[in-house]
């Protein structure tokens, strides 16, 4: 099912309001709270207010310094706000119409999570999204509907693609995420690499081997590295905006597509996978391949790619090809 010329119009307006509204927000996150003067005392100081309760931290007593932070960051914050007001009125439109118009969605609770992602900028950088709520992104790169009854999940799957210099200056990333989302986010003891909230809804973090040594020390969501994770860290990712069932409007940044097909069919394969997921993995890999072969230019299936795919994945690569889809 190609998408039509009203599906990719609005797409493109979704586009450019999320790229404008989450550019505020990252503002916002980076000053971290707005400031404000108390006097004490007789005389003043400058705090941070850091939550809704009105809680702050101490900056420091009025003087050159804080005049100056104060005098920068004020107005950049107002502004910002007053910008991400603004053109987030304009989300509950656009995603009656993405809705209405039939295009991928995700759960609500994968598009909080992914939204606070990228408001910290680390969706991309430090984490990809993987498993089935990649799907809708490679849709939306092909331009085609074709992995409807294939989308649907109610759990959310990301790897790390951090850098060390994200580790080394963030202690836990992954878990201040989830608790800025929601503060009943807990690590699940029994299975320390997922994270769950008081509604049973499971976010699962993976990673892979070679990136091991990138992950943040002090994290207490603790995954396993897995050297088939190293697979969905190489080519070039796809960033798709779309959004939840209820109309929460987010961006996915996936893998890419070449190797989550060639994971997706190397998991159908894989004698320790749980026999229920095999078909649904075979059938995301086996779509997705012809679907890169015809309609994602971007992404050539070639004799240069073959060349640099890893000695593990050559005989699922031979399996894809023998699709009869060139």
């Amino acid at each position: 099912m190609p998408l039509s010329n009203e599906q990719l119009r609005l797409l493109d307006n979704l586009n450019v309001a999320y790229d404008e509204w989450i550019a505020a927000e990252r503002v916002l996150h980076r000053h971290g709270g707005r400031l404000t003067w108390k006097t004490v005392d007789g005389s003043d100081h400058l705090y941070r207010v850091i939550d809704r309760k009105g809680n702050a931290t101490y900056i420091g007593p009025r003087n050159a310094e804080t005049e100056a932070v104060a005098a920068r960051q004020m107005p950049e914050r107002e502004a910002a706000k007053a910008r991400a007001k603004a053109v987030k009125s304009r989300f509950p439109e656009l995603a009656a119409q993405y809705r209405a118009l039939r295009l991928p969605r995700i759960h609500d609770a994968a598009a909080r999570v992914l939204v606070e992602c990228d408001r910290r900028e680390l969706l991309g950088p430090a984490v990809l999204v993987v498993g089935t709520n990649a799907m809708g992104a490679y849709e939306l790169e092909a331009l085609d509907r074709f992995a409807t009854g294939l989308d649907a999940t109610e759990d959310c799957d990301l790897t790390w693609a951090g850098s060390e210099a994200l580790a080394i200056a963030t202690t836990a990333p992954l878990l201040d995420t989830l608790k800025a989302v929601d503060s009943t986010y807990t690590v699940n003891t029994e299975r320390p690499f997922q994270a769950r909230n008081r509604m049973a809804y499971e976010v699962e973090f993976l990673l892979p081997q070679s990136l091991a040594a990138t992950y943040p020390k002090q994290e207490s969501i603790r995954p396993i590295p897995l050297p088939e994770q190293d697979w969905l860290v190489l080519g070039s990712p796809v960033t798709q905006v779309v959004t939840s069932q209820r109309g929460i409007v987010c961006r996915l940044a996936v893998p890419d597509p070449r190797y989550f097909a060639l994971h997706k069919r190397w998991l159908a394969d894989k004698p320790a996978r749980n026999p229920r997921k095999k078909g649904k993995d075979r059938q995301q890999a086996e779509v997705l391949w012809i679907a890169i072969k015809h309609g994602m230019p971007r992404f050539p299936i070639d004799e240069t790619f073959a060349a640099d795919i890893p000695d593990a994945l050559r005989d699922t690569f031979d399996t894809l090809e023998q699709l009869g889809a060139g």
